[in-house]
């Protein structure tokens, strides 16, 4: 032995290790009260009973998620890289969201959001009650 001590690996992507992944957004997901998993467009997808919240993308690369077009517009001006839509999307209440580049916490609040634009008010208040 020659007394060296080895070096600590280095993370060549050091973003990508912190990427979200499909189980993550599904544990996001799942989290939320009544939300049940299924597909659409042979994706997958999370539902508040039959209101479709989000959905992967068929890129594998991004989310489909319900949201308002002035938050949406506030979210694409701030952060292009992580939001943005398609043509497709343009008169749609969605946004795409790259995995890749979203934060866990910044995703479980938007995954939120979407809910409690869904949510019925019994389940607001369960929930509200359960805080």
């Amino acid at each position: 032995m020659s007394g060296k001590t080895s070096k600590p690996a280095v993370r060549k992507n050091p973003r990508r290790s912190s990427a979200m992944t499909l189980e993550t957004v599904r544990q996001l997901a799942l989290a939320l009260p009544g939300v049940e998993e299924g597909l659409s467009y042979r994706t997958p997808a999370w539902k508040l009973g039959k209101t479709l919240l989000a959905r992967m993308h068929q890129d594998g690369e991004a989310l489909v998620l319900k949201m308002d077009f002035l938050a949406r517009d506030m979210l694409m001006q701030a952060d292009p890289h992580t939001f943005f839509i398609t043509d497709h999307y343009q008169n749609y209440p969605w946004v795409l969201v790259r995995l890749s580049s979203v934060r866990r916490e910044q995703l479980r609040g938007l995954l939120d959001d979407a809910w409690r634009s869904a949510a019925p008010k019994r389940l607001l208040a369960a929930r509200q009650g359960g805080a």
